[in-house]
């Protein structure tokens, strides 16, 4: 009988160190996946700091205003981004619209020629700003057919319409550049420059548009149905199709906010240059996707937030300026933006191990606990207090 104890006890034990092993292995991946979401923020601050040790010019008032003003455009950019790849997609021709929005803001600023009546047709700005927009959501609803409806992969689809909306620009323009947007009062479409160049409370345009687009952004995420039907389409598409949930209209829909986002920033910048070109907005796409992942979002969809993408969008803007101040030439400029994408893929892969691995840890954690509870030798019920002699 003692012996059988004895065995019995000694199983107990090797179950409970178990247990406290797995446990503290689960602690410990938790405190790395905490240091791997925080990542975006870790390296924002080492950018911070090391340049402005290497320059003085870095962290002044007026520097940090520009160099936000420019990590506002990417950042729009970015926003609609992440509501593709959330879903598990890409777009990537949301350069070629940045392109193709300032180019038909150029042709209708510059006055529409009506033959039927010969005569010219001047829209006001918001007019303009109004159909531009609609043209950017427009490429995103082409974009969004092709997946939804004629089963194309979204990196054939969208890489199709980089070189038709760039196309498009080019046909539109000439391939010339329209180089005065200022207006004129006499036509009554002036004020668009204050798009690009306004300061309203001492912020640029771009930037108050950033921020408004962000918080609507993640009240989407956040507060609507929307928002859950996306993670769980990035999640596990068949699951949620068979949920009931409306899986191509998320796509679509996915697709035309990406799509008019890039048409905004596409105004933003021909309105601060005064001029549109056909060639503007070239791998504004790789930006906007390295802005993403840098923020934590997963490639293949499910995982990634507003926050994450607004700092990746401080990265990406800090380390370009960054290396302008400090005279960086042109090509390890590109050299450098390229490895810090690939470490951030390699942290986001990295990261997605450790969590299996918690997981792991934290199963066999409760399931110790629940075998440590099964083995516990049962208690012997107490013997009731005797009143008198027990009955024969």
């Amino acid at each position: 009988m003692s012996d059988t104890l004895a065995e019995g006890t000694t199983d107990h034990e090797v179950v409970l160190r178990q247990r406290r092993a797995a446990a503290a292995q689960a602690r410990r991946l938790k405190t790395l996946d905490s240091i791997f979401e925080l990542r975006a923020f870790i390296a924002l601050g080492v950018l911070i700091v090391v340049f402005s040790l290497l320059s003085d010019s870095f962290l002044t008032v007026d520097n940090v205003i520009t160099m936000t003003k420019h990590v506002a455009i990417n950042a729009i950019l970015a926003l609609g981004m992440l509501l593709v790849i959330l879903k598990g997609g890409i777009d990537l021709s949301v350069g070629s619209t940045v392109g193709l929005s300032g180019v038909v803001a150029g042709e209708l600023l510059q006055g529409l020629h009506l033959g039927f009546v010969d005569a010219v047709a001047y829209p006001q700005v918001w007019a303009v700003i109004v159909l531009c927009i609609a043209v950017g959501a427009l490429v995103g609803a082409v974009n969004g057919f092709l997946i939804t409806r004629l089963n194309v992969a979204p990196f054939i689809a969208t890489l199709g319409m980089l070189y038709m909306a760039r196309a498009t620009a080019m046909l539109i323009s000439d391939g010339s550049t329209y180089p005065d947007l200022a207006g004129d009062p006499g036509t009554y479409n002036t004020g668009f420059d204050w798009l690009g160049q306004g300061r309203p409370l001492g912020l640029p345009v771009a930037v108050w548009i950033m921020i408004v687009l962000a918080g609507l952004v993640t009240l989407l995420l956040r507060k609507t149905p929307f928002g859950r039907w996306l993670y769980a389409t990035g999640g596990n598409e068949r699951a949620t199709q068979l949920s009931g949930a409306p899986v191509k209209r998320v796509k679509l829909t996915v697709y035309v906010i990406s799509g008019a986002c890039a048409a905004m920033a596409g105004l933003i910048i021909a309105s601060e240059l005064t001029s549109a070109a056909p060639q503007a907005g070239e791998t504004f796409e790789l930006n906007a996707i390295a802005a993403v992942v840098i923020g934590g979002a997963a490639l293949s969809g499910g995982r990634g937030n507003v926050r994450g993408t607004l700092v990746g969008a401080f990265v990406i803007g800090f380390l370009a300026d960054g290396l302008v101040i400090l005279g960086v030439s042109t090509f390890w400029q590109m050299l450098i933006k390229g490895a810090v994408i690939v470490v951030a893929v390699v942290l986001d892969q990295s990261q997605q191990r450790f969590q299996r691995h918690r997981a792991a840890a934290s199963a066999i954690a409760v399931a110790g606990a629940d075998e440590a509870a099964s083995s516990d030798p049962p208690a012997r019920p107490a013997k009731p207090p005797s009143d008198g002699p027990a009955p024969h």
